[in-house]
């Protein structure tokens, strides 16, 4: 019986992950480390999770450091683990996204990725 409260603790613990998850990144267009062909004049992150709105972000960033767009990023209504920044179409060059999101769940995560774009209608 002394063993009995401990393994309980232990299968608790791991019977409830998602509770302690955060909202990693799952995929986005522009695709990290790609370099696009066309134009781009939108930029999508998609997470593991559903995102809190008013507290996720995203800003451009271009190779000088400098902010591209003074647009906000939104949640997607129908998918709330989208979040898009419309962009002016880019130029050539290389680009950085900075992304910093709170799910649903109340933790915070950051992070950021490159990309380029070889050519510009």
């Amino acid at each position: 019986m002394k063993f009995l409260i401990p393994l309980t603790g232990i299968a608790l613990l791991f019977s409830v992950p998602t509770a302690w998850a955060n909202a990693f990144l799952d995929h986005t267009e522009p695709a990290v480390g790609s370099t696009a062909d066309s134009p781009v004049t939108e930029i999508k992150i998609w997470f593991t999770q559903n995102l809190e709105p008013a507290l996720s972000q995203m800003q451009l960033l271009d190779r000088h450091n400098r902010p591209v767009t003074q647009n906000q990023a939104t949640v997607d209504s129908s998918d709330p683990s989208l979040l898009t920044l419309s962009v002016p179409a880019l130029r050539p060059g290389k680009y950085k996204v900075y992304w910093k999101v709170m799910s649903v769940d109340t933790h915070m995560t950051v992070g950021n990725f490159f990309f380029s774009v070889r050519k510009s209608r």
